[in-house]
């Protein structure tokens, strides 16, 4: 599985969008929240692109996969600092549910992956 590019990967190009969305609902919060958690948001969701373009850079099997776990690390901490967002009424539930469904998304995805690759090591 050799992609020309870490742009082809579908899940990469997911979490951009995902990285896309955060930034404009980092917008949306308290001004004293601006460098705590709207911080902490947006490292974590350029975080997921940038580990799928970084793994996928390095031309080595496993290490790839540990990027992308990195990744789905990411992914699981912006999908917590979402879900807190939304019990410290910061966000309303709808106005996360696009980037909440992303993150489900991009995990599967990334999950998927991850096990597509490590089979084709198992066959190798």
């Amino acid at each position: 599985m050799h992609l020309q590019s870490y742009k082809e990967f579908t899940v990469w190009q997911k979490a951009m969008e995902l990285a896309t969305e955060v930034y404009h609902l980092t917008r949306l919060l308290p001004k004293f929240e601006t460098y705590g958690i709207g911080d902490q948001m947006r490292r974590a969701a350029v975080s997921i692109p940038s580990n799928i373009a970084e793994g996928q850079g390095r031309n080595s099997v496993r290490e790839f996969i540990h990027f992308l776990a990195i990744a789905r690390g990411s992914q699981n901490e912006l999908e917590t600092q979402l879900l807190l967002c939304v019990k410290l009424d910061y966000f309303k539930q709808e106005e996360v549910s696009t980037a909440l469904n992303l993150c489900v998304e991009v995990s599967k995805m990334l999950n998927t992956l991850i096990k597509k690759i490590r089979a084709g090591l198992d066959h190798s």
